[in-house]
């Protein structure tokens, strides 16, 4: 495993990250038991992971805490709490009921970084007005370690909000999405998070459109009419990619193409299946892209900020 420093903070951390959320949630949303989304964490533990993130929403937090026992002072717990619920923004009581619930859950006394969670741009500015003050009392009591922020890259795969948030530095760790379809993150959100040296989480890295063949053309063939792309191979987008020598599949160069893009500091995977955790991780810790594969992901998808690759 490789480590890096989480941005600002003192924390040292492995380059991948285990994801506890996603369409897997360790294996819970496919009907897996708790049990079995711990064994995930311990593998996960096991290949030198040491870097968790998860969620109130996801319902993972109880596989984690069954994990972590005995290796707390080892890890770092991301983890989250959601400031609007069915379109009514809530209470700072309640998302500090929240944070509660999930250091219950986790079964420790404090979370490395405490997240808001898919937050828009209409909602940010409740989040800091009314949200953040009780979160830097929560952090003054030693509950929080450090205070992070996630966009909600389906409805907002511009960045909008992050970049909103990135100006007002509140945050020493955002959530971004970011893949091999929509890179704009590299234009919006990685140069000012470098500058102000915050950490990134990369989600997305892999979602349905490259780990679906058919969901992929569905996806391109929209960007074609819309005018976004042009010049690709329609009944195969990313033949190129998987076609050369040095790249196994798809799903390994997505997952390459988000770990060395500058700006990059954590780069979440997530599943239910040990063996499937293996194979991301390597595909995580191998070398960048060759350079003409990157010249013609630019060349067809740079400009793209219009999907979320879900």
């Amino acid at each position: 495993m490789q480590y890096t420093t989480l941005g600002r903070t003192e924390l040292n951390v492995s380059v991948a990250g285990l994801g506890c959320g996603g369409h897997s949630r360790l294996g819970t949303a496919q009907g897996k038991s708790m049990a079995h989304g711990a064994t995930i964490v311990r593998r996960a533990l096991d290949l030198g992971i040491n870097f968790f993130d998860t969620a109130a929403a996801y319902g993972t937090e109880p596989a984690v805490g069954l994990a972590i026992k005995g290796h707390r002072d080892s890890v770092v717990i991301s983890t989250k709490a959601s400031i609007a619920h069915s379109g009514e923004l809530l209470s700072a009581a309640k998302v500090q009921a929240s944070l509660e619930n999930s250091l219950k859950t986790l079964g420790t006394g404090y979370i490395d970084v405490f997240n808001l969670h898919g937050v828009t741009l209409d909602e940010y500015e409740h989040g800091v007005q009314n949200i953040l003050p009780m979160l830097e009392q929560q952090k003054a009591a030693g509950k929080i370690r450090y205070l992070g922020i996630t966009e909600a890259f389906i409805r907002d795969p511009a960045h909008e909000m992050l970049q909103r948030a990135l100006v007002d530095d509140y945050f020493d760790v955002i959530m971004v999405g970011f893949n091999l379809i929509n890179p704009s993150a590299r234009y919006t959100v990685f140069p000012l998070a470098r500058q102000n040296n915050v950490a990134t989480q990369i989600m997305f890295a892999v979602r349905r459109a490259l780990s679906q063949p058919a969901a992929l053309a569905e996806m391109i063939q929209q960007l074609v009419k819309q005018g976004i792309v042009d010049g690709i191979d329609l009944t195969d987008p990313l033949k190129f990619v998987r076609d050369h020598k040095q790249i196994e599949s798809i799903v390994q160069a997505a997952y390459r193409f988000c770990r060395h893009e500058p700006g990059a500091t954590v780069v979440l995977t997530g599943t239910g299946d040990a063996e499937h955790l293996e194979s991301n991780v390597d595909a995580i810790l191998s070398p960048t892209l060759p350079d003409e594969v990157l010249a013609d992901l630019e060349q067809y998808f740079g400009h793209v900020n219009s999907v979320s690759g879900n």
